[in-house]
Parts: structure tokens; C-alpha cells; sequence
């Protein structure tokens, strides 16, 4: 173990999804590999995506994804504020890992009730810090948002708080980048200035040599070095924070390939769910958002929702419901996951209003489940065994409501029953990485292939390769000593 004192890192953005997550997670494993003690901290994190830390609480997946590159355990501490989306203007607001009811946007982000919230992120890091060395700190969105910076308790105060060194990621692939990188750090207080130590240009394509002018304009115009120009990597799998990755996710048949269409449902959630599915050689996975999509899948998945009832009215008026039941009759297999399942039983009610003004609607009707929202939310890791498969699987549980069947078909760890199953090709679970277990992939895959390849795919094992790959990359284009020359007290 590397005992000496590096100061905290924060990686900052000129803007959202410009790839601070992904850097913050390969640094991370750089740390790691360096024999430090790393942790990632975002104090506020705003994504659907999210996870069950060991102790049953929910963090953001993101910063669960840079504890793995970590190589420790997640906690609540590393994300204690956590917004989920449930609607145009409100989300739920999730505090050191627990619920705590929604709130509409403009009063969240008033300044009113701050000094609270940034309290319980400063007692978070704080505990981090006390344990950990270095901690690799994220920011959100941009740090130019000038109407926010009184209210801000993520970005540059957070910074200030913990004594950060801050690296700006750019993105260049989106177009003004110099623009982007000195507007960034000029709209900033001097104090704030002096806490950015250096930018790091991201998601380049082409020639390298082609930007080696840019570089030295950036710097001079900018005041503070250019630490690496970083290429896209789209060979790395590292799991996405937000939605707006699946925009490259279109929809395309393949006629070699077992089709599977994932629903994309307005509030999707959890679509991490799918990563180890997609990366299968036999199977062609693509996101559907009409109904003529399905008529080309084989297998049809109704994914997580962050709001069933809202999700299940929008497939009914869209025409995807009807498409749903239509490949479910033609004989094709249709699962349903957390959201997904819920929507695929008899009804989902809501009478104590948890996601809205709906107070009940009528399911799918293709599993004899029953759904009521309650206040109580269910978060929590499981080992279970699949339709009596000996091999015990890993997963984990968030979600809203309580579900009633007499055809449970999951057994989990503790002995109780969970998900319902009418028959092979029809079936639901709450249990989130349900499908990055083997045994569950051989059995929804088994009817569609003739000669099934021998396809054992370790998901824990393929992470920390992808982990590997990002450290090494970013060592490739990152100047990494100056970096530790920038974080050492």
C-alpha cells in the first residue's frame, strides 16, 4: 500500500456527457494499480440509473461502477444525494441512501434548504476522506451555470470544501471546444480559477498530430496545461451513467443473430440490465421505440421504469402495448424486469399517489401478478437460483411497490419466492442483473438457437478486464506523473 497523502482530484465538465464519469472511473483504477487506497465521491448525482450498496441503501451506478474500479465495496457515502427523474419537473430525492420523498425542480434547486443538503455531503466526504486516499471527486453538468452557483453543492463548492485540485473535461467531439474550455474557467470566481490545475480534452477523433496546435492555443488562451487528449474508446465497456448513451443503441435487425428488442420506455431505468446480453455473439440487441421494431424481435424485454403507471399509459397510447401482446401471441418470448414486470401483470395501482395522479391502470395481462405502489421502497443485493437451476446467481432489487403471485419461479438466498413464470417464453422478476447471469441467458436464448455456442461469460471477471483497459488507456494519452505532480501535498 502507497502511504503517501495525495490531495483529492475532482473532474469537472464544460457540459453534461463530456465524460467526466468514465475518466473519473479509469483514474480510479490508476489509483488502485499504484498502490493507493482510492474512493470516487459525487456529491449530487441526477440519473436513473442506480444501485443497492451491501447494506440495502441507493446510490447513483455510476459512482458504484468507480467503487468496482476502486476495487472496494460501494456506499452510500460516495453519492448521499441521489435525484431520480419521475416526471417533467419532480424526482425523487434520495438522501445517504434512503428515500425522502419527490421534489419539483425549481424548489430543489432554490437556494432555500442548501446549507442542508450540503451538510450531509460534507459529512459524507468527510467519512471518505478519513478512510480513503486519494478520493476522485465528480462534478455535474457544467460548472458554468452562473444562475446555480449560489445553490451549487456538487461543483466548485464542493471543490472548496475539500481542498480539490480540479481537472476540466472538454468534448471536443461536440464541437467548440476552445469556446467550451475557456468560457469555463473565465465565468469562474479567481478563486475558482486558481483551483483548475489543468484540462483534459475528451472523446477526440482522427489524427492526434492534428490537434498538437490546438493544445498549445488551449493552453495559452486558458492559462493552465493541457494534460492529455483523449481518443473515443468505443472498444471499452465501462456501464453508462444516463440514458442519453442508448442514443446510439438504433434499432437494426440481424438475420444471423438471435433479435432482441428492449422497450424504450420514456422513464427507463437501470438499461445497465442489458449490457452482458449485448455483448453476446449470438444475440443482435437493439433499443425499440415503435412498434414495427418488435415485429423483428425474437425476444421482447420490458425494462425498469422510474414511473410504471406514466410508462404503461404511454405504451397503451403509442401503440407498443398492442405490439407487446401481439409477439407474445405470435410465440415469441416477452420478459419483464422490476418496472417491466409490474406492468406486464393484471394491474399496477397506485392509491397513495407514490408516482403521480394515476391511481390504477390495467396491466398487459400476461402474468397473473398483481402490483400496489407503496411507500416503502425495496432495496437490497440477492443470491438466488433461476427456475431451479443449482447455480446461484447475483443480482440486486430497486423498486416501489409490492407484487402478489402464486407463480413465484426465483428462489432467493433467504428462502422466499420471487417473479412470476406462465412458461418459458413468459416471465418477470424485480431482480435487477437478472440477465447477467449464465444460466438465465442459456435459458431464454436455448429456443432460438439450433446450434447454441459454448458461451461462458464471467461478468465480474469482464469488468475488471474493462477496468484494465480504461487505466491503460488513459495512461496512453494522459500525462499521468504530471498528474500526481498536481495532487501531491
Amino acid at each position: 500500500m502507497n502511504n503517501n497523502r495525495l490531495s483529492p482530484i475532482m473532474l469537472v465538465g464544460t457540459g453534461s456527457d463530456v465524460g467526466k464519469s468514465l475518466i473519473a472511473t479509469g483514474l480510479c483504477r490508476i489509483f488502485l494499480q499504484d498502490g493507493y487506497k482510492p474512493a470516487p465521491f459525487k456529491a449530487q448525482n441526477m440519473a436513473l440509473n442506480s444501485y443497492a450498496t451491501p447494506e440495502g441503501l441507493e446510490i447513483g451506478r455510476a459512482q458504484a461502477v468507480q467503487a468496482e474500479a476502486s476495487g472496494i465495496p460501494c456506499s452510500a457515502d460516495m453519492n448521499p444525494i441521489l435525484l431520480k427523474p419521475s416526471g417533467e419537473h419532480t424526482s425523487q430525492v434520495i438522501l445517504n441512501g434512503k428515500p425522502c420523498g419527490n421534489r419539483d425542480a425549481y424548489s430543489y434547486f432554490r437556494k432555500d434548504g442548501k446549507e442542508t443538503l450540503r451538510a450531509i455531503a460534507h459529512d459524507a466526504y468527510n467519512r471518505l476522506a478519513d478512510s480513503f486516499n486519494p478520493i476522485v471527486i465528480e462534478g455535474a453538468g457544467s460548472i458554468s451555470e452562473l444562475n446555480l452557483r449560489d445553490g451549487d453543492i456538487v461543483n466548485m463548492s464542493m471543490a472548496a470544501y475539500a481542498g480539490a485540485h480540479v481537472i476540466l473535461v472538454a468534448d471536443i467531439d461536440r464541437g467548440g471546444v476552445f469556446a467550451s474550455a475557456f468560457g469555463s474557467i473565465m465565468l469562474q470566481t479567481p478563486e475558482d480559477r486558481k483551483r483548475i490545475k489543468g484540462i483534459i480534452v475528451n472523446k477526440f477523433r482522427g489524427d492526434l498530430r492534428l490537434f498538437d496546435d490546438g493544445r498549445r492555443i488551449m493552453e495559452d488562451i486558458c492559462g493552465v496545461p493541457v494534460l492529455g487528449v483523449v481518443p473515443m474508446a468505443p472498444h471499452i465497456h465501462i456501464d453508462e451513467e444516463d440514458s442519453v448513451a442508448l442514443a446510439g443503441k438504433d434499432h437494426h435487425a440481424s438475420y444471423d443473430k438471435v433479435n432482441i428488442a428492449v422497450v424504450l420506455l420514456k422513464h427507463i431505468s437501470n438499461f445497465t440490465d442489458f449490457n452482458v446480453l449485448e455483448r453476446h455473439p449470438q444475440v443482435n440487441l437493439f433499443y425499440a421505440s415503435t412498434p414495427e421494431d418488435i415485429l423483428d424481435a425474437d425476444i421482447v424485454i420490458l425494462p425498469g421504469s422510474k414511473n410504471t403507471l406514466s410508462d404503461l399509459l404511454h405504451l397503451r397510447k403509442n401503440g407498443m402495448a398492442k405490439a407487446i401482446l401481439s409477439a407474445h401471441d405470435a410465440g415469441k418470448t416477452v420478459i419483464g424486469i422490476c418496472g417491466g414486470y409490474q406492468m406486464m401483470g393484471e394491474y399496477v395501482s397506485d392509491p397513495h399517489n407514490i408516482e403521480g395522479d394515476i391511481t390504477r391502470l390495467p396491466g398487459l395481462g400476461l402474468l397473473p401478478v398483481k402490483t400496489e405502489m407503496t411507500p416503502a421502497k425495496t432495496t437490497r443485493q440477492v443470491k438466488f437460483h433461476f427456475n431451479n437451476d443449482p447455480q446461484t446467481c447475483n443480482g440486486y432489487e430497486i423498486h416501489m411497490g409490492r407484487t402478489t403471485t402464486d407463480r413465484p419461479f426465483i428462489t432467493l438466498a433467504d428462502g422466499t419466492c420471487e417473479g412470476c413464470m406462465t412458461h418459458d417464453k413468459c416471465f418477470g422478476s424485480y431482480i435487477h442483473g437478472l440477465l447477467d447471469n449464465q444460466p438465465v441467458i442459456d435459458f431464454i436464448l436455448k429456443p432460438y438457437l439450433t446450434a447454441p455456442q459454448s458461451v461462458s461469460f464471467d461478468a465480474s471477471t469482464y469488468k475488471e478486464q474493462q477496468y484494465d483497459l480504461l487505466a491503460e488507456w488513459l495512461r496512453t494519452y494522459i500525462d499521468i506523473p504530471r498528474l500526481y505532480e498536481i495532487i501531491h501535498d
